[in-house]
């Protein structure tokens, strides 16, 4: 008979999140890992695999988080504030340390996606899951009329996507204030 989990593997994924999150997947080591989520070295093995295994679930459970986030904001009130309090929540998310690490995502695509299938695939299709929901609230927007203008609604969910992880990056830079305020003003203009 084997060895009862005396463990909470949730936990312990949450704990590697956090570590991959701040130091990237390259920078962290297993020591890092068995340290931050208090299991063994073999129990970390049987329960995740090894540490790209680890990885992956680690950043799967992410993106889902982030994923349900970003519909639960993008659902709220008019489509344009909807899409204003998304790209204002990244802005505000500077002073939050939980997320003073950037996106995962963004992080992600540029430490591992260039070289690695597997995290390029869901990088992508986070950058379409954003495309997506963007694109579907613009289309609600210009059918309520928050969102005036009658530019392709993809297009423009293209034009924000693609300045999402500029936003990301440039937040975990340190910019702030008018600078971040200015750029969100001028791309939010895109919708009049």
């Amino acid at each position: 008979m084997g060895r009862v989990q005396e463990f909470d593997s949730g936990e312990a994924l949450d704990k590697a999140m956090g570590v991959f999150w701040h130091k990237g997947y390259e920078a962290t080591s297993l020591n890092d890992l068995l340290a931050a989520t208090g299991l063994s070295k073999s129990s970390l093995y049987a329960t995740f695999g090894g540490k790209r295994e680890l990885f992956l679930t680690a950043y799967d459970a992410y993106r889902e988080e982030r994923a349900r986030e970003m519909h639960d904001i993008l659902a709220r009130g008019s489509a344009r504030d909807a899409v204003e309090a998304f790209f204002r929540l990244i802005i505000g998310n500077a002073d939050r340390l939980e997320f003073s690490n950037g996106c995962m995502s963004v992080n992600h695509a540029v430490e591992m996606a260039p070289h690695d299938p597997d995290v390029q695939a869901r990088v992508e299709a986070d950058f379409q899951l954003i495309e997506d929901a963007l694109a579907k609230t613009i289309t609600r927007g210009q059918a309520d009329g928050s969102v005036g203008t009658k530019e392709n609604a993809r297009r423009l969910a293209r034009l924000f996507t693609v300045a999402f992880p500029g936003f990301q990056v440039m937040v975990r830079a340190g910019a702030k204030g008018v600078r971040m305020r200015d750029a969100l003003a001028t791309l939010l203009a895109n919708l009049d």
